[in-house]
C-alpha cells in the first residue's frame, strides 16, 4: 500500500519540530538562568530583542531603494531606535552598577521604548493606507530628535514621570501608559486587519500574533511589585514571543524568501502589467480578426456609384471596358443583386393578349 503523504510534507514537518524543540530548550534555559541569577535571565531576553530590532533595520536600510511596501521600511528604520531604548534598559536596569544614581531608570526607558514601538507601527499604516514614500533620511533624523529628547529627559533634565516607587511597586503613570500603549496595539490589530491584503498571508499572520503578544507582555507589566518579580517574568517571556514572531516575520522570511517579503510589491506590480499586457495583446488580436472579417465583407460589397451611361434607346449599359450589356447582366455583375426576370402587367396586356 502506498503512503499518501508527499515527500515534501515530512522535511518541512521535521523542520517544524526541530523549531519546537529548540524553542522550547532555550526558553527552559532562559528560566533556569532565573534559579542563579535574575540579571541574566533579564540581560539575554533583552539581548534577543536588541539584535532582533538591529537585523530588522539592516534589511529595511539596505533594501530602501526597491522596497515599495513604506509599512516595511518605517518599520525597520524605528526599529532601530526602539533596539537603542532597549539596550539603555538593559544596562540601566537595578542591580547592574552602571547608572549608579537612581535604581528605576530601566522603567522609564521600558515606557518610552514601548510608547515608541506602539506609536510607529500606527504612523507605519498611515504611510501604508495614503501609499506615501517613506524619505528614510528625513525618518531617520525624525527618530534620532525623539530619541535623544526621550533620553535627555530622563537622564538629564530628569522631568521623565517615575515609573516605580520603592515598596510600592508601579505608579499611577506606569500603569495608565501600559494600558494606552495595550489600546494603541489594538487600534494596530484593526488596522493590520483592514489592510491584510497588501501582506502576504503567513507574513500577516506572525504580525498579528506578534501584536497580540505584545499586549499580553505590557498587561503583565501592569501589576508588578518587584523588578525580579513572576509578572515582570512572564512580560518578558511574551516580549521573547512576539520578537520572535517579527524575526519569523521579517528577517527569517526576508532572507530566505525575499519574493514574499521585500520584493512582493514587484513582483505584484509585475505580475499586474504582465496581465495588462496579455489583455492588450489579446484585444489586439480581436480588433485585427474584426478589421480582417470587415476587410473581407468589403471585398464582397459591390456598390453602383456615379453616372451610369444607358443607352436611350436599347436600354443597354456601358461598362469600364466600353462593352454594351444588358442591364439585368450589369446589375448582377458589379452589385449583390441578383436578378430574376418577370412581366409586368403592362408588357403581359402588350406581349400575350391572349392570356389577359
Amino acid at each position: 500500500m502506498e503512503s499518501t503523504i508527499d515527500a515534501p510534507t515530512l522535511p518541512h514537518r521535521h523542520a517544524g519540530l526541530r523549531t519546537f524543540f529548540l524553542v522550547g530548550s532555550l526558553l527552559v534555559g532562559l528560566y533556569l538562568t532565573t534559579l542563579f541569577n535574575y540579571l541574566l535571565f533579564h540581560s539575554l531576553a533583552e539581548l534577543f530583542s536588541i539584535i532582533v530590532a538591529g537585523t530588522v533595520f539592516m534589511i529595511a536600510w539596505n533594501s530602501r531603494r526597491y522596497i515599495q511596501n513604506p509599512y516595511l521600511l518605517f518599520i525597520g528604520i524605528a526599529y532601530l531606535f526602539i533596539g537603542a531604548l532597549d539596550l539603555l534598559h538593559t544596562l540601566a536596569y537595578k542591580g547592574m552598577a552602571i547608572f549608579t544614581d537612581y535604581d528605576y531608570y530601566a522603567n522609564q526607558l521600558w515606557i518610552g521604548a514601548r510608547y515608541m514601538e506602539a506609536i510607529s507601527l500606527l504612523l507605519a499604516f498611515a504611510y501604508l493606507k495614503r501609499e506615501k514614500p517613506v524619505r528614510p533620511y528625513r525618518v531617520v533624523t525624525a527618530f534620532t530628535a525623539v530619541t535623544v529628547l526621550l533620553v535627555a529627559s530622563i537622564f538629564y533634565w530628569r522631568i521623565f514621570p517615575e515609573c516605580f516607587v520603592p515598596g510600592e511597586g508601579l505608579t499611577r503613570f506606569k500603569k495608565i501608559s501600559e494600558y494606552l500603549i495595550c489600546i494603541i496595539l489594538m487600534v494596530n490589530i484593526h488596522l493590520l486587519l483592514e489592510n491584510r491584503a497588501k501582506f502576504d498571508k503567513g507574513i500577516f499572520q506572525l504580525l498579528l500574533w506578534s501584536l497580540i503578544f505584545t499586549i499580553i507582555s505590557e498587561l503583565a507589566f501592569t501589576f508588578y511589585i518587584s523588578n525580579y518579580g513572576v509578572s515582570n517574568l512572564v512580560g518578558h517571556y511574551f516580549k521573547i514571543f512576539s520578537f520572535f514572531l517579527i524575526y519569523r516575520a521579517i528577517i527569517r522570511t526576508g532572507m530566505e524568501k525575499p519574493y514574499d517579503l521585500i520584493f512582493r510589491d514587484l513582483n505584484e506590480t509585475n505580475r499586474k502589467l504582465n496581465e495588462e499586457i496579455a489583455i492588450r495583446k489579446q484585444t489586439e488580436a480581436e480588433r485585427e480578426a474584426l478589421i480582417g472579417e470587415l476587410q473581407a465583407a468589403l471585398k464582397e460589397i459591390k456598390t453602383l456609384e456615379g453616372i451610369l451611361p444607358l443607352c436611350s434607346f436599347c436600354k443597354k449599359i456601358r461598362n469600364d471596358a466600353g462593352e454594351w450589356e444588358q442591364v439585368d447582366v450589369y446589375i448582377h455583375k458589379y452589385s449583390q443583386a441578383d436578378v430574376s426576370h418577370s412581366i409586368c402587367p403592362r408588357c403581359m396586356k402588350k406581349h400575350y393578349p391572349d392570356l389577359t
